[in-house]
């Protein structure tokens, strides 16, 4: 009887499956505590699909609206920082900004390891809650072993709770009547997202500080992965937050700050969805098919800007692309009190700086309208107005549609070129129609203009508002020195108005400079600035072959080096330090040689003289000799020591509102063993350019009296 009460007392090690686990789940038994679900979005990378978490803050935000309005059919829940909403009934994530492939999203408790990867993959939503069901009866009764059949009848056995495994039926048929657990290689299953693997960010600031528009250069590819400008900004973005925790810490403790929203800008799709590619297709040579097809979309956009029929197609979706996302931001953000600033690569931003020449500064009302100047063109609204307007344009067969949408003068003003598509107007009259209202515009412009001249005479002190007359009176003035429009050479277009006055204008690896010097511009006047911005930073990396400077512009007579941008972690890159003295040294090793040959050559061509006029002679060649020495010796160091203590009075103009406008990067110590091999990486680099982004965060901030916890070296 012993025995028997000895063998109840030690269980069997084949009573359950595995009696290691046994004695550790033992105080776990009849203790269940549900999951903690999290919530992920499946995206296609690379031709896969990836499932990635939503921030904990976005996590939270929609674990709390499905618990609390789980009947809803129409809730949505903004995330990741209002550029996403997600529709909850229909697990739906959509992209608000830009156009983007819908995303599902899953509310995620259980999980497998992929079998091409070490990537975990959420289950279904329905299978989740089924494994759950069984966890829990499992663990209450501490009875495991447990097998259950997913919907694509694979097996999943729940050994205990920390070993669950996913079994991958073999696609062949087996007619040994073997059972699934013996197919395939298992996989890992794990519950709760604390237990996987995932890198999960902890969400943005709320408070939006600052808006940054950014446009892209020539291609659909903005870097050497071949990625978008979406996926280009987002790294930006990232960037961004991890700078202002760095160096703003201070700033974001006291609640000062919150953060800067990028927001991309494309026009290279527009562009070449007019029909321009059917037609190159065309008239391409069919052989080194790959290289012409690059060459058709990605270097013809700089002959399509220098078209005056693509140029205005450019232009347009430029400014109209900005004023939508400026609108609807402001629509999605109705507390923003913030600024705006531009940013352009490459191409983008010479787009940018002809679009930033021809604004109207005057175009504004001093109560801060942004749009009464278009409204103003056309006077109070009224439906007949549309009437005219289509029958001088030969278009009133189209008047039926304005009038089913209550379309008056005003509203016509307002109307983008996407507007006008959804109402099912096509291209031509729909060019007709926007080219209609940006002349009308202009030459409302133009006239209040001239009435403001015949009243008031305008004063040479008043501002960037009338440095276009300043500009043009110093050509026609018969100066020494006269300056050329910055707008000479510019594709003939109608440059459309934006919506609101920019605070700074960055430029990345720009070729301004080049297509102003090719245009005819030699020199910018330095009293010049750009109507409605009054800040302009031209940056660059070093191997940038496509970059230029602006500075020599304005200053021709004068060489001096750009502004050097400190490295993030502070002072200069090492290699740099090193190389700046190694160069030194060489400089003081060269010196010091001709000193010695000299004195050496001139022993041997002096002629015999007594001994005291020798020794005398010695002395003051010796004495001649060491302040040479001294002065050669100091030559190299000079410019270097006048440049640091010269540089910040070096008068650039007022293009950057005194300002130094160059900044040149820091290339890192692996690019500086060949210039060549890493030229195009230089001018792809700046979207993930910790140092670019905190010049940027840094000016921004200044403009709020906002300054960096410690200031770089």
């Amino acid at each position: 009887m012993s025995a028997v009460e000895q063998q109840q007392a030690e269980p069997s090690p084949s009573s359950n499956s595995s009696s290691s686990f046994e004695v550790v789940e033992a105080d776990t038994a009849n203790k269940y505590e549900a999951v903690v679900p999290h919530w992920f979005y499946c995206k296609v990378i690379d031709s896969r699909e990836r499932w990635i978490p939503f921030s904990r803050q976005d996590s939270e935000k929609l674990e709390e609206a499905h618990n609390s309005r789980k009947d809803d059919e129409q809730l949505v829940v903004p995330t990741e920082g209002g550029r996403y909403d997600v529709h909850l009934k229909k697990r739906l994530r959509c992209a608000m900004y830009w156009e983007e492939e819908v995303s599902e999203v899953r509310r995620c408790t259980w999980f497998y390891k992929g079998d091409k990867d070490n990537k975990y993959i959420p289950y279904s939503e329905s299978f989740s809650e089924e494994l759950e069901e069984t966890y829990m009866i499992a663990i209450t009764l501490d009875e495991w072993k447990k097998k259950l059949e997913s919907p694509t009848r694979e097996i999943i056995i729940l050994h205990n709770p920390k070993l669950m495994v996913h079994y991958h039926p073999v696609t062949t048929s087996d007619d040994w009547g073997s059972t699934p657990t013996e197919q395939g290689r298992p996989r890992t299953v794990k519950r709760g997202v604390e237990n996987i693997s995932a890198d999960i960010p902890c969400g943005e600031p709320l408070q939006i500080d600052h808006l940054v528009f950014v446009v892209h250069g020539i291609g659909p590819a903005c870097d050497i992965r071949f990625r978008s400008i979406v996926q280009c900004v987002n790294d930006f973005r990232n960037v961004s937050l991890s700078m202002l925790q760095a160096h703003f810490k201070k700033a974001q403790e006291q609640q000062q700050i919150g953060r800067v929203e990028f927001l991309p800008v494309n026009w290279h799709s527009p562009l070449h969805s007019t029909g321009v590619d059917v037609d190159l297709e065309r008239i391409t040579l069919p052989s080194i098919n790959r290289l012409r097809h690059f060459i058709n979309d990605t270097i013809l956009d700089v002959f399509f800007y220098n078209s005056s029929t693509y140029c205005q197609t450019i232009v347009d979706t430029v400014a109209s692309e900005m004023n939508r996302l400026y609108r609807l931001f402001l629509q999605r953000n109705p507390d923003f009190k913030g600024g705006v600033s531009i940013a352009g690569h490459s191409l983008g931003s010479l787009i940018l700086f002809d679009l930033l020449t021809n604004q109207n500064d005057s175009s504004e009302d001093e109560d801060g309208n942004k749009e009464g100047s278009q409204m103003g063109a056309y006077g109070q609204g009224d439906i007949g107005g549309v009437k005219e307007i289509l029958k001088k344009l030969e278009l009133s067969e189209y008047y039926s549609v304005f009038e089913k949408e209550r379309m008056d003068t005003q509203a016509l003003a307002l109307c983008t070129e996407k507007d006008l598509k959804d109402m099912g107007i096509p291209l031509g009259p729909r060019t007709k129609i926007l080219h209609y209202v940006r002349t009308k515009d202009e030459t409302q412009d133009a006239q209040q203009q001239a009435q403001d001249k015949s009243e008031d005479a305008p004063n040479p002190e008043s501002g960037s508002s009338l440095q276009l007359d300043a500009r043009s009176s110093s050509m026609n003035g018969g100066g020494e020195r006269p300056y050329l429009d910055v707008g000479l050479g510019q594709v003939s277009a109608n440059y459309p108005q934006l919506i609101y006055k920019p605070d700074i204008f960055f430029a990345f690896g720009s070729p301004i400079g080049m297509f102003l010097t090719v245009r005819g511009v030699k020199r910018i006047d330095p009293n010049y600035s750009l109507p409605t911005c009054k800040g302009f930073f031209n940056i660059f990396h070093p191997f940038d072959p496509v970059a230029y400077r602006i500075e020599p512009m304005i200053i021709p007579d004068l060489e001096f080096e750009p502004m050097l941008l400190p490295h993030h972690k502070g002072r200069k890159r090492m290699h740099l330090e090193l190389k700046e003295g190694l160069t030194r040294m060489g400089m003081d090793l060269k010196n010091n040689l001709l000193g010695s040959l000299r004195i050496a050559w001139q022993s041997f061509t002096r002629s015999p003289l007594l001994a005291v006029e020798a020794a005398a002679t010695e002395n003051e060649d010796e004495t001649s000799l060491e302040k040479q020495t001294v002065h050669s010796d100091m030559k190299p160091e000079e410019p270097a020591a006048t440049g640091k203590e010269d540089s910040p009075p070096i008068n650039v103009g007022m293009l950057n509102g005194g300002h130094r406008i160059d900044y040149v990067l820091q290339e890192k110590p692996i690019e500086s063993f060949n210039e060549y091999l890493f030229a195009l990486q230089g001018h792809l680099c700046y979207w993930e350019s910790e140092d670019t982004v905190l010049l940027i965060l840094k000016e921004i901030y200044q403009t709020q009296g906002i300054t960096l916890d410690q200031p770089l070296q």
